[in-house]
Parts: structure tokens; C-alpha cells; sequence
């Protein structure tokens, strides 16, 4: 496997999915992993991560120099090339021309990491310092208009450093020189696939659980069906999920899951109906992260109520996926910027004597998707658009109401209704409606109105790391929005929301 080293860059996500899509596993982890833990993790090569600091200033993210002692393969990425070039005894300093997006390379030493690649080709750029010197026994590789050293290799230590970013699509080649650097330099085998995750996953989750019981909260989505299934086939009957109503869920989708659940899963399943409890405790809420937490806490309420009528469990399942980690970071120790707070990251309150188990936390969403075609779930849930944790609250921009819950349920229905009869539903990597804390003036029946304003948000994507907002039809859009001003009562405006991720993140809050 591969070594991911997270030095704050919003790409490392991206590098590690460019590796598993070479049919090789790996993980991310921060500069503070010990020596001792990267010798028993034993990698086959390590990367080193862009970041957004300088490498001279005084807080800038740094690992145990002695990583460079191991004898293993390094590929230093943006930042982490200047971590290696500085830790190496070479210089780095700001440069005189800071050099952003596309730039044309010009490959001067081919070297293993070059390999069969043209001798110009574009690539993305994002640095405002440059390599002064190079440490001795590295020579440059690479260079483009703006920066003499865009590349730098010393192949007798397997060392190589990239100033740009080859894992983003803008590096038009950037997919070829991580696989020269995964097969040409590490001598990795392309190994990691579903079947042998599920198989490896389920003895591993056996051997752990033993003969006791354990406890998961489903929420109809595939992180937690998947879940259900690996653990079910590991342990069987030692299994009980617990399905929590939190009165914040789509128009009738509480009542379709439980018969998705109890006709196709087979699994021991109870069901809670709690939406009273949320609602009051949302009460003139308006903030996002605190809608977050509190619906965090009342489910850990709820969920522990249920729970403690199931004597004998000693573990409790999540759903829990590598982005999910990655962009609560903080909880970690890790320098990823906080994108938002996840419900199911963090751990437990103490009170639950409980231990986790999370066999999909190194997964990403496509992953999982995969993985749960190959286990035989059905072709809707499989392909299910992902849906939040906190539900419709978060889609409501502030306080959370009955009367705008049936609103924006109403809205949602109709929107997928059309986005499913268009054939773009396994298409779009998620879409929904927002209601925003606006009116607007309208006119309906020759009368003034002035009612709520709702936003479309559709967008494509792989992983939800980046996503782009999806070209949808004019007609679509048209239709869309004439339906849900006649059908819903209360909506006079409808607005397409046309950004993409970064900078704006796929929910609004």
C-alpha cells in the first residue's frame, strides 16, 4: 500500500483516489505519524501532500525528517516537495512570480516517473515559492516558462518532487506519473479490488465482534445499508439496527425505507420515531453547525435509549467514509482545513460503553457503491443520491419549522419526480432543493404574493471532493420550476443555484 502524508492541501483526497484507481490501496494520514507507525504500516511508497503554507514560515506542517531513512520511495507534491527539498538540505523561497493554473512542462531528464511521456505537456500550477537550491544528490527534471525546477528527482534514493499537481485533471499526464511512480519506482501490484476488501473486511469484523452483539444506526442511505450487509455477514443475527425518525426526512421516505428494510435486507431491524424530540429541540436554531450538533446530540439520545434495551452489545456500527475523516480533520490532529462537522466522526460520549466498528472509514462514496452492488443490494439504494445526517434542517437556511418542513418536502418530491422522469437521477451526484429565509413580491391570479423563495442545487461529481453544478436542460429547468410554483403552496421563486465545489461545497450549510 501507499502512504498518503497530509500536509493541509484539499487535493490529497484526490491523490488518494487517483492511486486506488490504479488498482492500489492506501491512506492518509498527518505529518504527526511516528516513525514507528509508518515502519509497521510498511508502505511500498510514500506522497507527500500540497499544503497552503510556506515552508520558511514558523508553524508550517512538518514531519520527522527521518522518513527520508527508511528506504522508502518519497514523491514530494507542491508543498511536500519543498518539505523534502528543505528537510534535504536544499533552499526554498518566495517567488518572484507566483505562478496559478495551467502552465506547459518541458521534461529535461525523463527518469522512472517520466516514463513514455511526451516531452511537453500541460499541467496545473498553484505555488508562490520556488526551489532555490536543490539538496545534494537531486537534479532537475522539469521546468516550465515560470519556474526552473518543476520537477527534481535523485532516482539512486527512489526521491522524487513535483511543483505542480499531477493528481488534479488540469495535469493533462499527472495519471501516468503516479502509476510510473506506484509500478515503475515502488513496485506496487495492483491488488485492491471489492471482492478482496469485502472478504478481508468481513473475517476482520468476525475475529473482532466474536460471539457479542452489536448495534448500528441505519439511515436508509448506502454508507449504513452497506455497512449493515458486511457486518450481517460477518456476525449474522448478533446484529440489531436501529432505524431513528428524526422528522426531518423526505416526503414519504420514512415508510418506503422500512419496506426496502424488512423486504429485501433480511436484517433485525427497529424502528424509532423521534421527530417531536428533534423539532423541539430546533427550536429558533438558525445556525448550521449548531443545527448540526443539536441534532447530533438528541439522535445519541434517542439512539442510546433504543440501545440500551439491547442487552449485550458491546459495539456499535457507522457508516462512517474516508471523506467523512478527512474533512473533520480536526478531530484528528491533521492540518486539512474544517470543511464542516460530520455526525458520525468524533467518537461517543462516554456513557456508551461502547466500541466502534467503522469497515467502511478508508472507503470512498464510488467505492462503497461497488461494494455494495457486489453484495446484492438493489440498484435504487445502491445508486440512492446521498442524503445528510441532519436531513431537510440543514436545507432549510434558518430556524426549522413544521410549516416549512412540508414546504420544502413538498418541493423536494417534485423535483426528484422530474429529475427521475428526465433519466438524470444516476447521472447527477445529488440533487435537491434549499428553502431560503427569503420572499419575494409575485404575482398569481392577478394578486400580489409574497412567499418563500426555494434554490435547485444539482450537481456531478465521483467523490463529493469536488463536483461541478450540472448543465441540466432549459426545458427541465422550466418545468421544474412551473410545477413547484403551481403545486406548492407558499413557493413563488425558483432559482438554480450554478456553483461549483471548490469554492462553494455541494449543501449550503
Amino acid at each position: 500500500m501507499i502512504l498518503i502524508i497530509d500536509f493541509g492541501s484539499q487535493f490529497n483526497q484526490l491523490i488518494a483516489r487517483r492511486v486506488r484507481e490504479c488498482g492500489v490501496y492506501c491512506i492518509i494520514e498527518p505529518p504527526t505519524i511516528p516513525m514507528d507507525r509508518i515502519r509497521e504500516l510498511d508502505p511500498k511508497g510514500i506522497i507527500l501532500s500540497g499544503g497552503p503554507a510556506s515552508i520558511y514560515e514558523k508553524n508550517s506542517p512538518r514531519m520527522d525528517a527521518a522518513v527520508f531513512d527508511l528506504g522508502i520511495p518519497v514523491l514530494g507534491i507542491c508543498y511536500g516537495m519543498h518539505f523534502m527539498m528543505d528537510a534535504l538540505g536544499g533552499t526554498v523561497k518566495p517567488s518572484p512570480k507566483r505562478e496559478y493554473g495551467f502552465a506547459e512542462l518541458l521534461i529535461s531528464q525523463p527518469g522512472p516517473l517520466f516514463k513514455s511521456l511526451p516531452e511537453r505537456s500541460q499541467v496545473w500550477m498553484s505555488h508562490g515559492d520556488e526551489i532555490a537550491d536543490l539538496p545534494p544528490g537531486f537534479q532537475a527534471a522539469a521546468c516550465t516558462d515560470n519556474t526552473l525546477v518543476a520537477a527534481a528527482m535523485d532516482p539512486a534514493r527512489n526521491f522524487f518532487a513535483l511543483q505542480f499537481h499531477p493528481e488534479v485533471a488540469h495535469t493533462r499526464k499527472g495519471k501516468p506519473m503516479l502509476h510510473n511512480f506506484l509500478f515503475e519506482v515502488c513496485g506496487c501490484k495492483r491488488n485492491w479490488t471489492m471482492k478482496a476488501f469485502t472478504r478481508r473486511t468481513v473475517k476482520e469484523i468476525a475475529q473482532a465482534v466474536g460471539r457479542d452483539k452489536v448495534i448500528l444506526g441505519l439511515s436508509g442511505g448506502v454508507d449504513s445499508s452497506v455497512t449493515a450487509m458486511l457486518i450481517h455477514k460477518a456476525v449474522g443475527s448478533q446484529l440489531t439496527c436501529i432505524f431513528v425518525d428524526n422528522g426531518l426526512l423526505r416526503k414519504d421516505e420514512a415508510a418506503k425505507l422500512k419496506k426496502v428494510f424488512k423486504e429485501h435486507l433480511q436484517l433485525n431491524i427497529r424502528f424509532v420515531n423521534a421527530g417531536r424530540q428533534f423539532l423541539k429541540a430546533l427550536t429558533q436554531v438558525s445556525d448550521p453547525e449548531k443545527k448540526r450538533k443539536i441534532i447530533g446530540k438528541v439522535f445519541m439520545d434517542v439512539f442510546e435509549a433504543e440501545a440500551n434495551k439491547i442487552k449485550g452489545a458491546k459495539y456499535l456500527a457507522q457508516g462512517t467514509l474516508y471523506p467523512d475523516i478527512i474533512e473533520s480533520r480536526s478531530a484528528f490532529g491533521g492540518p486539512t482545513s474544517v470543511i464542516k462537522s460530520h455526525h458520525n466522526v468524533g467518537g461517543l460520549p462516554k456513557r456508551m460503553k461502547l466500541k466502534l466498528v467503522e469497515p467502511l472509514q478508508y472507503l470512498f462514496k464510488d467505492e462503497v457503491r461497488k461494494l455494495g452492488k457486489q453484495m446484492g443490494l438493489s440498484e435504487d439504494l445502491v445508486w440512492r443520491q446521498p442524503f445528510p445526517g441532519p436531513g431537510l434542517a440543514i436545507r432549510i437556511i434558518g430556524n426549522v419549522t413544521t410549516g416549512r418542513l412540508k414546504v420544502l418536502r413538498e418541493v423536494d418530491a417534485v423535483l426528484l419526480e422530474e429529475i427521475r422522469a428526465a433519466g438524470y437521477y444516476r447521472k447527477l451526484w445529488q440533487s435537491f432543493a434549499v428553502l431560503l429565509p427569503l420572499k419575494s413580491v409575485g404575482i398569481m391570479g392577478d394578486s400580489r404574493t409574497y412567499e418563500n423563495i426555494v434554490a435547485i442545487r444539482a450537481v456531478t461529481s465521483k467523490d463529493a471532493m469536488t463536483a461541478d453544478w450540472a448543465k441540466l436542460p432549459h426545458h427541465l429547468l422550466g418545468r421544474i420550476s412551473n410545477r413547484i410554483i403551481n403545486e406548492v403552496r407558499g413557493v413563488n421563486r425558483v432559482v438554480y443555484d450554478i456553483s461549483s465545489k471548490p469554492p462553494s461545497t455541494i449543501e449550503w450549510e
